[in-house]
């Protein structure tokens, strides 16, 4: 596949020798599809959610806030 896409060459993407591409924020993935797949979203979080999540990463309250506003139930 590599080969195939010549990704350093378009892109400049390369591999390190653990197979790890660079730069970090490449992304590679396999995506597959059905028919009869079925999908789910994730709802929206509650505050005790947003709390939980602050105290776990060591940040604020209304840091977390920030950062989840999209999905926050409140």
């Amino acid at each position: 596949l590599w080969e195939l896409l010549k990704p350093d060459q378009e892109i400049g993407m390369t591999l390190t020798e653990s197979r790890m591409m660079q730069p970090g924020a490449s992304v590679c993935a396999f995506c597959y599809a059905h028919p009869e797949s079925k999908y789910f979203s994730v709802g929206r979080v509650m505050k005790d959610q947003v709390e939980d999540y602050a105290k776990r990463k060591g940040m604020e309250l209304r840091e977390a806030e920030r950062w989840l506003q999209s999905v926050m139930a409140y």
